[in-house]
């Protein structure tokens, strides 16, 4: 097998390294593996699947005694302990379901306790909005002490301001103490930590984040490596590399830790990145080896691929890619052993299972409540019509929707085709003067300009968007002709952003020779001396800057030039234009954005026009 070579980056501390790395096919071929065995790499722990199977038990139970109570404490149970374990997004799902029987029976004490738990849970995946809104719920529902704490959270998520968050937090510490809620304290110590951060009290942060790592290893192991993990971050953020070392091997001779070998490999593995970081890549890759060995031991298969991952980068940062092809060679090799022994196989199917036959009961019950309440066939028929409507009227709203876009574009191409009798007319204006001042000589040479410009226009006129280059060539020929219509008026420039692809990008055809004719038509044709006209192509991010500048009469003075029959005329070419724009904008979400400055310290017009770049 030949194996590619690719260009990989990998950071190591302040250094970044570039190397080849021979291990493509590996990594493929890994990939798909963990493709294959992917549901082992989320698996809960053992104790996590059998307490929701036993609680599912439970809840089988109280559903055929039609018990809500018992219905309710199943699901908060099952909360907790995916809380416990640090999955909050499935604890949310079940204090959520549990909150709204308790809501149903208007078991206050009940919903004060799930709607903070609840609020925690939100809180831990950044849900603020909705954290609030239950830690006022619980506030409400709460009596004395307990409702002061909520409030309290409740306020410290609200306050904007870190004096009234660290308030809140400290009223909270004092009545945990009170009431001895270690787990609570832990929480408080550690959200007072991240006030001392907003306002630079390094050393408050760091003593409250040991307080609370402290607190939370004797009651929340869980908690406590998520502590230990904040504070090791911010000693690594603050560069007290050994310190942070030193709080990682004190967590790592936790009896929590060394009694469960995939929460060692863990720590473990974090401890080799403090020494990455540290720029002490031979002290990771020995941590990072033991890592790897113990989930080989243990059959912890994502903790051995997340190993071998690491020491990959560090063997390539060093350009030891043998030892990188050996690594892998070993890895693939022992993976089908390293599966068969990996238990969360088993315990992620039994979790699955228990989830899906949660799922089922919450479905039987549905069907048997609807069954009582009817107790006929009639409700499936009356939901049979009621999709076939609804699908009807789905169909219905689709095809009104595909008239409507049909309709804009017709309205989009009709404007497009406007532009250009628009634009002949005013062009043979210019002939008819060099005719009428017997100039036939430059009329000869403007019908010739004027004729490769309409050939470049009509063979556009179908599509909405053009190549760059093509629009450029037309507007370069038609401020071309307007100088040689207005020789002693006015001179121009174009400018185009050097990183600008000309070839591959696609704009909106005649969408700025308009405001290019305005310029020259109602601005430069009337100065008294040579004027200058600016036309500059810029590229900011993805989005395309175009900028036309002229130091004419300007907007509200071309106003006064105006004749009567003029000013009873309406201008269709700017009307014309600023209505494809908003079409362009409508159909095809371009976000085109038009904005005309009359300049008031300087005499001219500015036009700004931006808008996404669109490629061939």
């Amino acid at each position: 097998m030949k194996l590619g070579v690719h260009l990989v980056k990998v950071s190591a501390g302040d250094h970044i390294y570039t190397y080849l790395c021979p291990m493509k096919m590996f990594r493929l071929f890994l990939g798909f593996v963990c493709v294959m065995y992917g549901n082992a790499f989320y698996a809960q722990k053992v104790r996590v699947a059998d307490e929701v199977q036993f609680q599912s038990s439970k809840l089988k139970k109280a559903f055929d005694k039609n018990d809500e109570t018992a219905q309710a404490d199943s699901y908060y149970n099952i909360g907790e302990t995916f809380f416990k374990d640090g999955n909050f997004r499935k604890s949310e799902e079940y204090y959520t379901k549990a909150k709204t029987i308790y809501e149903k029976l208007n078991d206050r004490p009940n919903i004060e306790k799930t709607s903070r738990k609840l609020a925690q849970s939100q809180e831990k995946q950044n849900k603020i909005a909705p954290a609030i809104s239950n830690y006022s719920r619980a506030a409400e529902t709460g009596v004395s002490q307990s409702k002061a704490v909520n409030s309290n959270d409740a306020a410290r998520l609200s306050a904007a301001s870190p004096e009234v968050k660290a308030e809140a937090i400290q009223n909270n510490i004092l009545m945990n103490e009170k009431q001895n809620d270690q787990a609570d304290l832990a929480v408080s110590y550690s959200q007072m930590a991240e006030v001392n951060l907003q306002q630079n009290n390094v050393a408050g942060a760091e003593k409250n984040l040991n307080r609370a790592y402290k607190i939370s290893k004797a009651e929340a192991p869980q908690q406590a490596l998520e502590i230990n993990q904040k504070l090791t971050d911010f000693y690594v953020d603050n560069k007290k590399f050994d310190k942070a070392i030193e709080a990682k091997k004190i967590v790592l001779k936790e009896d929590f830790v060394k009694e469960n070998s995939e929460k060692e490999v863990e720590q473990i593995r974090e401890l080799a990145d403090i020494y990455i970081k540290k720029n002490d890549p031979e002290e990771a890759i020995g941590l990072l080896k033991k890592s790897y060995r113990i989930a080989l031991e243990k059959g912890h298969t994502l903790e051995a691929q997340k190993s071998v991952k690491k020491l990959d980068s560090l063997y390539n940062v060093s350009g030891n890619t043998d030892a990188s092809v050996r690594l892998y060679r070993d890895f693939l090799g022992k993976l089908p052993q390293l599966v068969v022994k990996d238990k969360s196989l088993v315990d992620e199917k039994v979790l699955e299972d228990t989830e899906q036959r949660i799922s089922q009961l919450e479905k039987e019950k549905e069907l048997k409540d609807e069954l009582i309440r009817k107790k006929n066939i009639f409700n499936y028929s009356l939901i049979g019509v009621l999709a076939v409507l609804t699908g009807l009227v789905i169909f219905i709203l689709l095809i009104l929707r595909k008239v409507k876009v049909r309709n804009k574009k017709i309205a989009l191409q009709s404007l497009r085709r406007e532009m250009n009798p628009h634009f002949i007319f005013n062009s043979l204006n210019s002939v008819n003067h060099f005719i009428a001042t017997n100039n036939e000589l430059e009329a000869n040479q403007y019908l010739t300009r004027f004729s490769r410009l309409m050939r470049g226009v009509m063979e556009n006129s179908t599509e909405d968007f053009i190549p760059f280059q093509q629009e450029l060539d037309l507007l370069r020929n038609y401020l071309a002709l307007e100088k040689t219509r207005f020789v002693d008026k006015f001179d121009y420039e174009i400018k185009i952003d050097e990183s600008l692809n000309t070839q591959h990008l696609k704009i909106p055809g005649m969408l700025v020779q308009p405001f290019l004719e305005n310029a020259v038509w109602h601005g430069l044709r009337y100065r008294d001396s040579m004027g200058f006209l600016k036309l500059t192509f810029g590229k900011e991010a993805q989005y395309l800057n175009i900028t036309i500048e002229d130091n004419g009469i300007g907007i509200e003075e071309s106003k006064k030039q105006k004749t009567e029959h003029q000013k009873m005329r309406e201008g269709r070419g700017m009307k014309n234009t600023l209505e494809r724009i908003a079409l362009l904008n409508d159909l095809y979400r371009q976000e085109i954005r038009c904005r005309i400055i009359d300049n008031k310290d300087i005499p001219g017009v500015s036009v700004e026009i931006r808008f996404k770049l669109t490629a061939i």
